[in-house]
């Protein structure tokens, strides 16, 4: 139970939230709403997802937001010259997962921080698409590609199967497989990790090449909704990801995350910001809440670490 106080802190203040939009708002709770807040939101659970392993061993992204845009984009085009849409999206998850495994490759095996690789490729791929496309949206797009030909019901039915699927196969990989358990030992030590014969950069490079992909699905999945994807999308993504991982109580210095945790932090961002709009609060605190978060996260991150070195100092 102790392992687990932050996600319980998150959930019991879900629930005190929505307590209180039930209380001082109408229509938050209606259907569409809901829909909308699920959709809305889905991206980012799935990128969180990603970024859970990430943190988990140890490093960041921040470039998720730029590689998001670039799938999109991606993906649009290859829509755009016929290609069926199943094609289009494996096209784009495709990208994702070789732009993540460029942040792989500087960080495991040419030891660049990831903060600064990361940092570098979300420059470098945004105004590369900028140079690109002029700024213009992708238009022009095949019918068949919104909703992936489905009804919006349908296809938010498939995408909370999928989503789900992805949640659980997450879950069960981190605790029950032996890379899971691999990516954790990772995070937790590095050098005794490697001192047990587990191949360290492999592991890093391997978990941001997934991670890039990740984001590609999420990218399809947010693009299919409309009938043009903006060139400039995924602007601010990667600091709602972050935060929404490090509320759910995983260790900025890597070592500890679960999936759990994560899901219930997309939630609990996902509520505020709808939140906001309801209370006729400006969307721009929405930002300043999610830095805050990240903020308070590295605080109590650095804090337990503190505190666990003055336990080990002390003689038994």
């Amino acid at each position: 139970m102790n392992s687990h106080k932050r996600e319980i802190g998150v959930l019991l203040t879900i629930v005190a939230l929505l307590a209180a939009l039930a209380l001082r708002t109408n229509g938050y709770f209606s259907h569409a709403n809901l829909v909308d807040l699920f959709l809305e939101n889905l991206p980012v659970m799935i990128i969180a997802i990603g970024m859970t392993l990430v943190i988990l061993t140890g490093e960041i992204d921040i470039s998720v937001g730029s590689v998001f845009a670039v799938c999109s984009v991606v993906t649009g085009a290859c829509a755009t010259s016929s290609v069926p849409v199943s094609i289009s999206g494996l096209v784009g998850c495709l990208v994702g997962a070789l732009c993540g495994a460029l942040n792989g490759w500087l960080v495991a095996y040419v030891r660049i921080p990831s903060i600064v690789v990361t940092l570098a490729t979300m420059v470098a791929l945004r105004d590369g698409l900028r140079w690109k496309t002029q700024g213009a949206w992708v238009g022009d797009l095949p019918r068949q590609f919104q909703w992936f030909g489905l009804s919006q019901a349908a296809f938010t039915t498939v995408s909370a199967a999928s989503v789900s699927l992805l949640v659980v196969g997450a879950a069960l990989g981190l605790r029950y497989l032996h890379a899971g358990r691999v990516v954790v030992a990772t995070g937790s030590n590095k050098e005794a990790a490697r001192i047990a014969g587990i191949d360290t950069r492999r592991v890093v490079f391997l978990v941001f090449t997934l991670a890039g992909f990740l984001t590609g699905i999420a990218a399809l999945f947010n693009s299919v909704r409309f009938n043009q994807i903006p060139s400039n999308s995924g602007l601010g993504l990667e600091l709602k990801v972050i935060a929404a991982v490090a509320v759910g109580g995983a260790a900025i210095t890597g070592g500890y995350a679960t999936i759990a945790g994560t899901v219930l932090g997309v939630a609990l961002l996902g509520c505020i910001g709808s939140a906001l709009t309801f209370l006729e609060i400006s969307a721009y605190w929405a930002k300043a809440i999610q830095g805050a978060i990240i903020l308070i996260a590295v605080a109590i991150d650095r804090l337990h670490l503190s505190r666990r070195k003055n336990a080990e100092l002390l003689p038994n």
